[in-house]
């Protein structure tokens, strides 16, 4: 996966994130629901930020950016801000 395909799909669940706030804020989706994809669709953006993360430090380093690889949620998730 190259850094453009990362950036791709964040923008893709971007795109799917704003889609899911609209349709909500039209009644269109439960409240329930709209809570736990929103909740998947901001571990999947924190998973692609840091395999970018990942990659951009590997270039710095002088080593291969395809070594990097998707950390799991709990992981991810549990980084602190």
């Amino acid at each position: 996966m190259t850094e453009q395909d990362i950036l791709g799909r964040i923008k893709e669940l971007v795109d799917h994130e704003h889609d899911l706030r609209s349709r909500a804020s039209r009644g269109e989706l439960d409240p329930d629901v709209e809570r736990r994809r929103l909740a998947e669709v901001e571990v999947m953006l924190d998973q692609c930020w840091d395999l970018l993360r990942q990659r951009r430090a590997r270039i710095d380093r002088d080593e291969s950016p395809d070594e990097a690889q998707p950390r799991p949620p709990g992981q991810v998730e549990g980084y602190l801000q």
